[in-house]
């Protein structure tokens, strides 16, 4: 199987982990380092069983892949638009509509 580089970065609020080389938008969070890895390698993990081993390229995105938690910290959504290509004001404007 290919590697698969992970990037873990630390937010105020904690740490975000997503990969990279893979497609879709696949995210880990936690609130140590040690934490978001195992989240994130969790959600490769899945990613890989439901869409195949063909997500391992760089190309379009697929679903969000991401652990089910109750809450999403602040520095993991910035990581999920940012990866999605959503602008901050596109995704606001979507979830005051549904909220």
């Amino acid at each position: 199987m290919k590697s698969v580089k992970i990037v873990v970065e630390r937010h105020p609020d904690g740490y975000v982990a997503y990969p990279l080389g893979m497609e879709g938008v696949i995210v880990g969070e936690g609130s140590t380092y040690d934490e978001a890895l195992s989240d994130v390698q969790s959600a490769i993990k899945f990613h890989i069983e439901t869409f195949g081993a063909g997500t391992l390229v760089e190309q379009s995105r697929t679903p969000l892949t991401m652990p089910n938690h109750p809450t999403i910290k602040g520095a993991t959504l910035r990581a999920i638009l940012t990866q999605s290509r959503i602008a901050r004001e596109e995704f606001l404007a979507a979830y005051e509509k549904v909220r």
